[in-house]
């Protein structure tokens, strides 16, 4: 069952399953933005995927290795992160997608140190950070009219 959640129903077992799980992350913000769920609710929900993550990520080290490919809940917290606290909107999610990749995947501004964190933590840590990252930059341009 570990397995299974931390690779977000196998998709972690994909090439390129990060990418993938925060496209499959948006399509749930979507959902979720749609059905009208509060933005409190929505922080409580990024909170609870990230501790689960880090249960999972400590759960499937023995198997997978440190910070294994296939954890992709990692990318479900980030994602969520990036828009958390923003208003609902398509070009704010798209926007939000590629910042967040960008973050996570080039791991600038301490992104990286992060995974020395052990565990699940460092697992969910450098995905948490990239979601801030990113958010703040979305923050800043709904602040400016820039994007909405």
């Amino acid at each position: 069952m570990n397995k299974l959640i931390a690779s977000i129903g196998g998709i972690g077992y994909i090439k390129g399953g990060g990418t993938i799980a925060a496209a499959v992350t948006c399509g749930s913000i979507w959902l979720l933005w749609h059905g009208g769920v509060s933005p409190l609710v929505f922080f409580a929900l990024c909170i609870a995927v990230t501790l689960l993550g880090v249960f999972v990520g400590n759960k499937v080290e023995p198997y997978w290795g440190k910070d294994s490919y296939r954890v992709v809940i990692d990318e479900v917290a980030g994602m969520w992160i990036t828009v958390l606290f923003l208003p609902p909107s398509l070009s704010l999610l798209i926007a939000g997608f590629i910042l967040f990749r960008f973050f996570d995947i080039v791991k600038p501004l301490g992104v990286r140190r992060m995974e020395v964190f052990p565990g699940g933590w460092g697992v969910m840590a450098d995905d948490v950070l990239a979601g801030i990252y990113a958010n703040i930059v979305l923050q800043v341009a709904v602040f400016f009219h820039l994007l909405g």
